[in-house]
């Protein structure tokens, strides 16, 4: 998938504001595979603005009880990617995709995964071996334990949310636009 810079993308979803042009025809003019990314986008213009469009300075991170509560929240309401990342505050519905993805092949550790290199600390650099640890007995339950409470507190959530979708997502709504600004470590 090519990457467009933010330049470009608010360079077309002015030219398509202007009228002059429709979806398919500007996709087109611009050499691009489909207008399905022009949509998004214009979509996403609509709800932040120019900033919406513009790529990030610091990677986002998400809780993992805010990844399922968007995935459920897709699921119950049978809303698309861009619907659901525009009710959560998401400038890149894609990235839904991949968190679905994570969790249909690896549940909720799947979503739990820290995506690229691991930095190296000083005792790694030193440290040429490197064993897998066997996780104790104690250290397995505790891990199942963890586990198993992730899935309560998410079974409590999506029942408060089953019985009142707007209430909760209006009462849960600040602490979702705070989770999205958050920089990484």
């Amino acid at each position: 998938m090519t990457k467009y810079g933010g330049k470009f993308k608010l360079m077309l979803v002015r030219e398509y504001k202007e009228g002059k042009l429709g979806y398919n025809p500007l996709a087109e003019k611009y050499g691009m595979k489909s207008s399905a990314q022009l949509k998004r986008w214009v979509k996403i213009y609509e709800k932040f603005g120019a900033e919406g469009l513009m790529r990030k300075k610091h990677k986002e991170t998400y809780s993992v009880q805010f990844k399922l509560d968007v995935l459920s929240f897709m699921k119950r309401t049978g809303s698309s990617e861009v619907q659901t990342a525009l009710q959560f505050g998401l400038t890149n519905p894609p990235l839904i995709g991949s968190w679905k993805k994570a969790f249909h092949e690896g549940g909720v550790e799947g979503l739990n995964k820290i995506k690229g290199r691991p930095s190296m600390s000083d005792k790694a650099k030193n440290k040429k071996s490197t064993e897998p640890k066997e996780m104790t007995y104690e250290q397995k339950l505790e891990r199942e334990n963890e586990l198993l409470r992730l899935e309560v507190e998410y079974l409590k959530k999506l029942r408060a949310f089953q019985m009142d979708p707007k209430g909760y997502l209006e009462k849960h709504k600040q602490r979702y636009h705070s989770n999205s600004k958050k920089p990484s470590n």
